[in-house]
Order: C-alpha cells, then structure tokens, then sequence
C-alpha cells in the first residue's frame, strides 16, 4: 500500500514553513522531519506515524486510539500508529503533529 498523499498533504499544510523541515521517503510512507529527526509520516501501512517521547508512549496507548509500532514483530516505543479515521479532522491531525514535532525538537539535530 503507497502512503496517502492527501493526509501528506494534509500534514504539509500544518507544517508551514517550520525551521528545519525536510520530507524524505521511509518506512513505505513520506517521512517530515525537523533538524534532521523524524517528527510524523503519512505511513505506508495507512494512517499516521509519530514519533514520541517513549516514556509517554504507554499513556497515549491508553487514552488514546494509538498503538506502538510493530517491526519485525517488535513492539516500538517511541514510534506511534495512528489510524486513518482518528486523524480525519484538522484539529486531530494538528495534535500529532505538534506532539511529533515538539519530540522531534527536543532531540540533537542531525547533519
């Protein structure tokens, strides 16, 4: 399944002209990332992958419809699956974003 260029665009729109913003192709979807880190991606797998601090990741599993990211049959903190449907509004997908992007920010950037 190819990423969803519409929720990418989507994304896009929300990201502006955020300082040090970049889009690359990875994990089967359109990656944003911020000085060089991964911030959310339209996913190839469908819907949305955010990257979190992964201390908070077990209490956004459990009060929101977030999952962990699965590779290679590992669960991965850090890195949320956000289906489709829970992102289909402005202000739903504008709350991922930011929380990526604020995670992103918060790490050393990358040359």
């Amino acid at each position: 399944m190819a990423y969803d260029e519409q929720l990418a665009a989507r994304i896009r729109e929300l990201l502006g002209r955020e300082r040090g913003l970049s889009e690359q192709k990875m994990f089967g979807g359109l990656a944003f990332l911020i000085g060089g880190n991964m911030a959310v991606a339209a996913s190839g797998q469908g819907g949305l992958l955010v990257r979190v601090d992964p201390a908070e990741s077990d209490a956004l599993v459990a009060s929101t419809n977030a999952r962990l990211m699965e590779m290679r049959g590992r669960r991965m903190p850090g890195w949320l699956r956000v289906d489709a449907a829970d992102v289909s509004t402005k202000r739903a997908l504008e709350s991922w974003v930011k929380r990526g992007i604020s995670y992103a920010r918060s790490l050393p950037a990358k040359r």
